[in-house]
C-alpha cells in the first residue's frame, strides 16, 4: 500500500511587501523611530546582566517577576518591532504584530516612567539607554515616552498593513 502525501503549498506562510507608506515624512519618521530602537535596544542588550537587576530596583508593582518582564519586553519588542518599521517582506499576521509591538514599547515606558516620577524610589537611572548611559529619571523621561509614542503612531498611521475602506467614492 503507498500512501501519497502532498503538500498543500497555500497552508503555509506567504509573505507580502509592505504596502507603499502615505506620506514620505511617515516613512522618515518609521525610519527615525528605527534607529532610536536599534540604539535603545543595543544599548540595553551591552549591559543586561546589569539591565535586569536595575528594573528591579524600581520597585515594579509585581515585584521581580514584572521587572524581569519588562526587561526581556523592551528588547525583544524593540527587536520585533523593526521589520514593521523597515518595511519587510511580512506576513500580514507579523505585519500587524511587529506594528504592535512598536506600540507596547512606548506604552511600558511610559508606565515605568511615571511609576519612577511618583513613586519614591531613589534610582538614579531610568533605563532608556540600559545601565550603559546613566539618565536621570524625571518628567523628562514622561515626554520621552510620549515623543515615542507619537512616533510609533505616527509610523503606524503612515504604513497602516490593513486595508482600509474609503467614504470617496471610487472613480
Amino acid at each position: 500500500m503507498v500512501l501519497n502525501y502532498t503538500v498543500n503549498m497555500n497552508i503555509l506562510v506567504k509573505t507580502t511587501a509592505a504596502k507603499k507608506a502615505k506620506t514620505k515624512d511617515s516613512q522618515k519618521i518609521a525610519y527615525t523611530y528605527a534607529a532610536v530602537l536599534v540604539v535603545m535596544v543595543v544599548a540595553q542588550l551591552f549591559t543586561f546582566d546589569k539591565f535586569i537587576p536595575l528594573l528591579v530596583d524600581f520597585d515594579l508593582p509585581g515585584g521581580v517577576p514584572v521587572a524581569h518582564l519588562f526587561s526581556a519586553l523592551f528588547v525583544s519588542a524593540g527587536v520585533l518591532a523593526l521589520p514593521f518599521l523597515l518595511g519587510f517582506r511580512l506576513s500580514p499576521l507579523m505585519r500587524i504584530f511587529s506594528m504592535l509591538m512598536g506600540w507596547m514599547i512606548p506604552l511600558t515606558w511610559l508606565y515605568v516612567t511615571l511609576w519612577l516620577v511618583f513613586s519614591t524610589n531613589s534610582v538614579t537611572n531610568v533605563g532608556f539607554l540600559g545601565t550603559t548611559v546613566k539618565l536621570t529619571p524625571g518628567w523628562w523621561a514622561v515626554f520621552v515616552s510620549i515623543a515615542l509614542g507619537i512616533l510609533a503612531a505616527w509610523a503606524s498611521w503612515g504604513l497602516w498593513p490593513a486595508e482600509t475602506n474609503s467614504l470617496k467614492p471610487k472613480k
